[in-house]
């Protein structure tokens, strides 16, 4: 995970309520066993309306969702978040989020920046009034800007989850931070425990070089 200081850039202006992980990422997409490739779904439903705001070219670069309240509402997926993600996404900005939602997008560097519901509202109406306009999420000083109309706003967030994206950090990146801790900790355990140790030499048949005997991992 990368370090997330600012996000600026334009808008996509999705004005919709209580929108859930089915309709961000619909379940077909599901069979997809790496994390990548899912920008395709998203939103693919809707997006088979031409009239669908994703579909429209002013808002073709834009790294910013602006949405209404109750945004990843539903199933705890995951794919969700890779899916805004792989799309171009880098923060979505919204009066509410389902807590499940808000937690996938701060481990995978999506910043959900929380904001009063009139603030959303402002920004839903000028970011569609202007698809040009620039947003600048502040992610250290915990702001939502767009400068042309003089709009800055706080966003809830965490110091525990600023700090993350500030640092870089997901689950793993966290656990690492404490290497010397853990290597103390399993210099202690008694030699009968379990342990995770290198799996030994892989055995191959003499008579087929390339592939293992018959019965063999």
């Amino acid at each position: 995970m990368e370090p997330v200081r600012v996000v600026s850039g334009t808008a996509v202006p999705l004005d919709r309520s209580d929108v859930d992980t089915d309709q961000i990422i619909p379940s077909d997409w599901l069979k997809r066993v790496e994390r990548t490739g899912f920008g395709a779904g998203l939103f693919s439903e809707w997006r088979e309306d031409p009239e669908f705001v994703l579909n429209r070219p002013e808002h073709s670069e834009a790294s910013i969702l602006v949405t209404g309240p109750n945004f990843g509402t539903g199933s705890s997926r995951e794919h969700a978040v890779w899916a805004l993600t792989d799309y171009g996404f880098k923060a979505v900005v919204s009066a509410r989020f389902a807590d499940i939602f808000h937690t996938n997008a701060t481990k995978n560097g999506l910043v959900p920046a929380r904001v009063a519901p009139e603030v959303a509202d402002a920004l839903l109406a000028a970011v569609g009034a202007e698809p040009a306009l620039e947003l600048i999420i502040d992610v250290e000083h915990r702001t939502v800007a767009a400068p042309a109309i003089g709009l800055v706003a706080p966003f809830a967030l965490d110091d525990a989850v600023r700090e993350r994206f500030l640092q870089g950090l997901d689950d793993i990146g966290l656990s690492l931070r404490h290497t010397a801790a853990i290597a103390a900790f399993e210099a202690t355990r008694p030699e009968w425990m379990p342990c995770t140790t290198a799996a030994p030499p892989r055995f191959v048949s003499p008579l087929h070089p390339g592939s293992p005997a018959p019965g063999r991992p």
